[in-house]
């Protein structure tokens, strides 16, 4: 299947389900629009993801299709859903073959088996990108068929991946945090000049992250470490005493809508190591301590290794992290400017902000390759 050579190439990304898989899909998206207008851009969803919203919101046009739920690993499960596969790859070929689709880029997750399988029956050419060091089923499915594999972490275990990067939004990749830190210390509440810790544990905040950070907001202010903590908006029991008269500032909020003012109002994070979150800081260079979730296949590990690796954060387990951790460890960094100042710069060194770009010029590529061999 191929479109007309003069138009513009029909682009399909399917990377619904979670905002690990939707949020760097958008990115894309963006970065081939400012490339050319005229591209047809279609993102493929579940009724159930996130997507739903999130899509039309950005102006791109979504697309519906059966999820199929996958196991992470090829196991009997897998033989139980042939039904459910079958009718979401004949869906999604026929919405191929009305676009005319030049190009299917696929981000992972149950949304994206069946554009690959699709594309490969309706010949259309095939790139993936996988967010996690440690890739899922779909991918690694998508990767022995695709003419492209695009990975965030150098390493990942992918046929023929090639180390590109997270795509990010243009507001975190652009971001200068010293342009911005004043504004965003002023939009917080937090004091100008003061070292600045800034806590989040996702869109839902984390009980651990919670915990340990309330229990050493003592120890921290005292130490003139001022602290922006995310605790999550289902976590309104987290609470913090008020703070002396001429404390430095403990700034508890329910969720953060502006995660590039957070960033540049922080001098290092206390995070966990979603794809999303350790790209974004490495990208804007500000370093973290990392605490990866403690469930799943160890991904969120592997994610933060390379940055700790290269000077640019700390890790800490799950059951590890409590208030003595924050004590010991990150009250004597953000109190000696000089080493966070090296963090800074290696964990800018470990970020690749253009990668919405450079996934870009691979999708571009395919597009019109495919397009000529047809």
């Amino acid at each position: 299947m191929t479109g007309s050579p003069g138009r513009s190439p029909s682009v399909v990304l399917a990377g619904g389900g979670t905002g690990g898989h939707i949020e760097p899909m958008l990115a894309l998206a963006d970065a081939l629009r400012r490339r050319d207008g005229g591209l047809r851009i279609t993102c493929l969803g579940t009724a159930r993801g996130m997507e739903t919203r999130l899509v039309p919101a950005r102006g791109y046009d979504l697309r519906l299709i059966p999820p199929v739920p996958l196991p992470r690993k090829p196991t009997v499960d897998l033989l139980r859903v042939p039904g459910r596969v079958r009718r979401a790859v004949a869906e999604t070929r026929a919405i191929l073959e009305e676009l005319s689709a030049d190009v299917v880029v696929g981000f992972g997750g149950y949304v994206a088996l069946p554009a690959y399988l699709a594309g490969r029956g309706a010949r259309v050419p095939l790139v993936v990108h996988e967010q996690n060091a440690l890739p899922g089923l779909a991918n690694r499915i998508g990767a022995r068929l695709a003419a492209r594999v695009a990975v965030t972490v150098p390493g990942t275990p992918l046929h023929r991946g090639e180390h590109v990067g997270m795509p990010l939004r243009t507001a975190i990749s652009t971001l200068d945090r010293a342009a911005r830190r004043a504004e965003a210390r002023v939009e917080f509440g937090l004091d100008a000049d003061r070292p600045t810790l800034l806590v989040f544990g996702g869109s839902q905040g984390a009980q651990t992250l919670n915990r340990a950070a309330v229990a050493a907001a003592d120890v921290l202010t005292a130490a003139g470490i001022q602290v922006l903590h995310a605790r999550g908006p289902k976590n309104t029991s987290v609470t913090v005493p008020p703070r002396p008269a001429g404390s430095a500032p403990y700034v508890l909020v329910d969720y953060l809508d502006r995660m590039d003012l957070a960033y540049a109002a922080a001098d290092l994070a206390l995070c966990r190591a979603g794809a999303v979150t350790v790209a974004e800081l490495s990208a804007v260079g500000l370093p973290a301590a990392f605490v990866p979730l403690p469930i799943g296949n160890g991904e969120q590990r592997r994610n933060a290794l390379p940055v700790v690796e290269a000077g640019g954060g700390l890790l800490v387990e799950d059951a590890e992290l409590d208030a003595d951790w924050i004590t010991g460890h990150l009250v004597p960094l953000l109190t000696d400017p000089v080493a966070l100042t090296g963090y800074a710069r290696h964990a800018a060194a470990a970020g690749v902000p253009d990668a919405d770009d450079r996934l870009a010029d691979i999708v571009l590529d395919v597009a019109r390759a495919g397009r000529v061999r047809t």
